[in-house]
């Protein structure tokens, strides 16, 4: 972080205070009040002149004096302030012996001020606000981000000058730790628009050897800034590129990210294919609300190959291992939207739809006029074309046109049971669909679907159970059970004579039953299935708030006429969190094959974070090894992360990830934390085993300024790879 950016502190609380200051006054007036009873106030009707005692508090144009005594001169606007001054402007409170302000021109002078508002703290003598130049000015300044009487670093100044919005100037100035001076400026001008940073990150990485992260940050307007990076690792050269992020108000905001590497070993890590040493990824997106529910969105990424970002940006690779291009365009109306999605293969070797474009109409579910039916609908057309990654497979394109409506009547019996029947229709229409070798003909298919939904709500409340220990103040249970069943005969064409777009993906979770939340258009086929739900939730009262004790869900599938690659009943899927204390969080998600008698997934995690001491939340995964595109996949992964704060200055966090299978300690971090005063320090140790080649070693060291954090409050916690700055 850089030192220079201490200085800035100053300028933008002057700058606040100066605005403040221009402003024109709505009216030249005050009030002033007694705050005790020996408090006196005398006025001089001829002169203009009052003068209060003892005590006294003036209001003027939202600004608050509170001193021991005041005169106010009602013809010049002067007020003078003595005597444990407070003068409160804003968010801002200056102290000081004695403070003299004009409520006529906003004019400002102070002998021997402070001033701050979290987290800037600053003071010095001979302040002067010219309101008619718009200058601030100041004699023998310090500006620190402390708030204790002996701040860590600061900066001391022997005379400075501020124009609001234009820029600020500072004499002899010196950046202090404690009483150790570090740096001494004669003479410093900056920009008030344009503001800058350094960053940086030593380490060492077994892939990188040692490395340093660099990254300088700057701001060219309120609108426009951005960050240029600038690295070195040992083993892999100079990685280099700029950062954009601006904000043009209604035309919308967005960022631009490149990153250049001409990798001196990019097969470090084997990947299964040869990769170019000239190695690249390039971001763009920008999004836009055009007018009153009119939204714009575009993304364009392009890598130089698919593992790039696993290699040097790991933090996006985690959230997005295969970052899609688009264009879309959505209108909402009350009652209907219309979506025109654009998506193209930047990236050849990443498998993609490409839709050019999809345009999509859909009607919400809303009432026909006054009858009891209620209507919706969706209706989309484009030209799809399938692109495999690296031309696995050859390629295939059709035109496509899909309509589907459903009418539902929703009804209430008895006041307490719902029943909501629905019948619906859809047609696709397929053009000839072009693989480079063959062409199938045009062709067309008709689905029809019927179904209901049952569900009610039952409650019982116990107002005289109470419970200390798990803060327990009444009780309320909840019962929601379900049923919701699908009828659909087999479409007029079956998905594998139908090219496949927006097709059925293997998923570990229940998919929809119902349309149009079952999207998979070109997969559809015949079903007669229930869904059987109950969900249950307890709740009680907690500092005054309802708060959800146990939230628990059950559901599965009975298929009444399964098909061969079906059984009678699907998966019994869990869902539960459990809350005995606010501070301890129980979630579980369960998947037990009733017709086999086993289970095929469970997850469960616990977090226990009973004060800003320690916290700690252990989980485990559990995945049945289930055969997928001729790969076992499954997990028995047991995960840990603890935190203790041993005292004001020290810290620690520890992560592990267990994999019992074969009893491989994947992952581990140990996160040492220094609280440095103004600033925060972390230690990063990380080890991982990929089994089946080198173990992974990396150590890094990251600072944090904490007027300017760099990793948003808990980051960290969940990402700790940002403190590798990766």
């Amino acid at each position: 972080m850089s030192r220079f950016r201490l200085i800035v502190i100053l300028v933008l609380l002057l700058t606040s205070l100066a605005t403040r200051g221009a402003d024109k006054a709505e009216s030249d007036s005050y009030e002033i009040e007694n705050l005790s009873d020996s408090s006196q106030i005398e006025y001089d009707s001829q002169s203009g002149l009052a003068i209060a005692r003892n005590g006294v508090r003036i209001t003027s144009k939202g600004n608050v004096i509170t001193a021991n005594q005041a005169t106010i001169n009602d013809q010049t606007g002067d007020i003078i302030a003595t005597g444990g001054v407070t003068f409160v402007q804003g968010h801002y409170i200056w102290t000081s012996e004695s403070i003299e302000y004009n409520f006529k021109t906003g004019h400002v002078k102070a002998e021997n001020f402070k001033a701050g508002s979290e987290p800037f703290y600053v003071g010095g003598n001979n302040l002067n606000y010219d309101a008619k130049e718009k200058i601030y000015s100041a004699n023998d300044v310090f500006v620190t981000t402390d708030d204790v009487p002996q701040p860590g670093f600061k900066i001391k100044a022997k005379r400075i000058k501020v124009v609001p919005g234009e820029y600020v100037e500072a004499y002899q100035a010196v950046l202090y730790n404690g009483n150790i001076p570090i740096m001494y400026f004669p003479k410093y001008k900056r920009q008030l628009d344009k503001q800058s940073a350094f960053t940086f990150t030593p380490g060492y990485r077994s892939v990188y050897g040692p490395y340093l992260r660099s990254a300088y940050n700057w701001s060219a307007s309120t609108n426009l800034n951005g960050v240029v990076h600038l690295d070195y690792r040992a083993f892999r050269g100079v990685g280099a590129g700029p950062d954009f992020s601006w904000n043009l108000g209604g035309l919308g905001s967005g960022s631009l990210k490149t990153y250049y590497l001409h990798d001196e070993d990019p097969d470090k890590i084997d990947s299964g294919r040869h990769i170019d040493s000239d190695r690249y990824r390039v971001r763009f997106e920008h999004s836009a609300t055009l007018r009153t529910n009119l939204s714009l969105k575009i993304a364009a990424n392009k890598q130089s190959d698919p593992f790039v970002t696993r290699d040097f940006f790991e933090g996006e690779y985690k959230r997005n291992m295969q970052p899609p291009s688009f264009v879309e365009v959505n209108q909402l109306w009350p009652n209907y939207s219309l979506n025109i999605l654009a998506n193209l293969q930047l990236n050849d070797f990443f498998e993609t739809v490409e839709r050019l474009p999809d345009v999509k109409l859909s009607a919400y579910r809303q009432k026909i006029g006054s009858s009891p039916l209620y209507y919706e609908s969706e209706s989309s057309v484009g030209y799809f074309k399938y692109k495999f990654a690296d031309d696995a497979f050859q390629d295939y394109s059709a035109f496509r046109a899909d309509t589907y409506h459903q009418i539902t009547l929703p009804k209430t019996f008895f006041g307490w049971l719902n029943i909501t029947p629905r019948v619906g229709g859809r047609l696709t229409y397929y053009g000839k669909s072009d693989d480079g070798a063959t062409v199938t003909e045009e062709t067309s298919r008709w689905v029809f679907n019927t179904g209901a939904e049952i569900s009610t709500k039952a409650s019982r409340t116990w107002p005289g159970v109470k419970n200390k220990l798990l803060k327990i103040d009444g009780l309320r249970h909840i019962i929601e059970p379900s049923i919701n069943y699908a009828y659909v005969p087999n479409p007029s064409k079956r998905a594998p004579d139908l090219p496949q777009f927006d097709k059925e993906l293997p998923s570990l979770k229940l998919l929809p039953i119902q349309y149009p939340d079952y999207n998979s258009i070109d997969s559809i086929d015949g079903q007669n299935v229930i869904r059987l739900g109950l969900r249950n939730k307890l709740q009680t009262k907690r500092e005054a708030q309802i708060e959800n004790l146990l939230n628990w869900a059950l559901y599965s599938d009975w298929n009444l006429h399964p098909k061969s690659n079906q059984k009678t009943f699907k998966d019994l899927y869990s869902d539960l969190d459990f809350q005995p204390r606010s501070w301890i969080i129980l979630s579980s998600e369960t998947r037990y094959d009733i017709n086999e008698s086993h289970w095929n997934e469970a997850n469960h995690y616990l977090t226990l974070q009973p004060n800003d001491v320690w916290s700690w939340a252990i989980g485990h995964r559990y995945l049945r090894e289930m055969p997928y595109q001729g790969i076992n996949f499954g997990n028995n992964l047991i995960t840990s992360r603890f935190y203790f704060k041993l005292n004001e200055n020290y810290a620690f966090r520890i992560s592990h990830q267990f994999e019992a299978r074969d009893g491989t300690l994947e992952e581990q971090y140990y996160t040492i934390y220094r609280d440095l005063r103004s600033w925060t320090a972390a230690l990063t140790f990380r080890v991982r085993d990929y089994r089946t080649r080198p173990t992974d070693l990396t150590i890094a060291i990251t600072f944090s300024m904490k007027a300017f954090p760099r990793f948003g409050l808990g980051s960290d916690r969940e990402q700790p790879e940002l403190l590798l700055d990766s």
